[in-house]
């Protein structure tokens, strides 16, 4: 119900069609959802089904007409709702590359190293284009800051297993 409720969130600001939601949503929140216009269109039908928005349809000039979405009363308290569950729930991070780190003794450190320092090479460039998204207002501010802080986390704890790959396998104990 995540992507419902950005989008409850979203048309809780203000009116808007679909293509102006998928279009915020791919320019500011790609780093916390995946939403791909065909979904985003399929659960918006829903949510009018559901009657948690209405849709109306807006003509500007020759243009064709294209729905507007604006939220509902129902919609405004399904909102609240998983607005309440989201912030008190743990949502358990999935790292898929972690598939590869767990099958890293396949390969030698000679050849691993060099693909994990691409790895870390395209992380420090996501990084610093985090860096440099301009502040938000409000709380959009605290999803770039989660974002920053993940992506140097991220990046020091690489550095530290490269370190690691580079100084050998530990001594073994006894």
């Amino acid at each position: 119900m995540d992507r419902e409720l950005l989008l409850l969130g979203l048309l809780r600001r203000e009116d808007m069609h679909g293509y102006q939601l998928t279009e915020f949503i791919n320019r500011n929140l790609a780093s916390c959802v995946d939403l791909k216009k065909p979904t985003a269109y399929y659960l918006l039908d829903k949510m009018v089904e559901a009657g948690w928005i209405t849709r109306s349809e807006e003509q500007e000039g020759s243009r064709p007409p294209r729905h507007v979405y604006q939220i509902t009363a129902e919609g405004e308290a399904v909102f609240q709702h998983l607005l309440r569950e989201n912030l008190s729930t743990h949502h358990p991070a999935r790292f898929t590359d972690d598939i590869g780190l767990a099958l890293l003794d396949a390969l030698s450190p000679q050849e691993a190293i060099p693909l994990l320092e691409r790895r870390r090479a395209a992380l420090a460039a996501e990084l610093e284009q985090a860096r440099v998204i301009p502040p938000h207002s409000g709380a959009w501010q605290y999803v770039i800051d989660h974002l920053v802080s993940h992506l140097a986390a991220e990046l020091d704890w690489l550095e530290n297993l490269l370190r690691r790959l580079a100084e050998g396998p530990p001594a073994p104990e006894g």
